[in-house]
């Protein structure tokens, strides 16, 4: 029996949904994953902890020597420009959407 990877409905995946599904995909795949959540603190306010710059990627994925950096969006969604700052400062770094599965499958082969 053949594992489908593909996302059960694309057109309608929350960012969280999406996450989800790729991180799903990188472990089966055998890549190990770091994803920063925010967190509430005590004044209530949702923050990630971090020092730094903002808009690190969404997720860091290494396996056997590689690393990728992923920043992950809805369809209709895009990358703010702390976010693209890293983007182009870092090797193996993509912007994914929902409707890119097949080329995320390819790159976590």
């Amino acid at each position: 029996m053949t594992h489908d990877t593909r996302p059960t409905t694309e057109r309608a995946l929350s960012e969280a949904q999406f996450q989800q599904q790729i991180i799903e995909l990188a472990k089966l795949r055998g890549w190990l994953v770091a994803h920063f959540r925010p967190a509430m603190n005590r004044r209530g306010v949702w923050a990630t902890p971090m020092a730094g710059d903002p808009g690190y990627p969404d997720l860091t994925l290494a396996r056997r020597g590689k690393v990728i950096f992923a920043e992950l969006k809805s369809e209709k969604g895009k990358p703010s420009d702390a976010q693209l700052g890293w983007l182009v400062s870092l090797p193996n770094s993509y912007v994914w959407k929902p409707s890119d599965w097949d080329a995320i499958v390819e790159v976590l082969k």
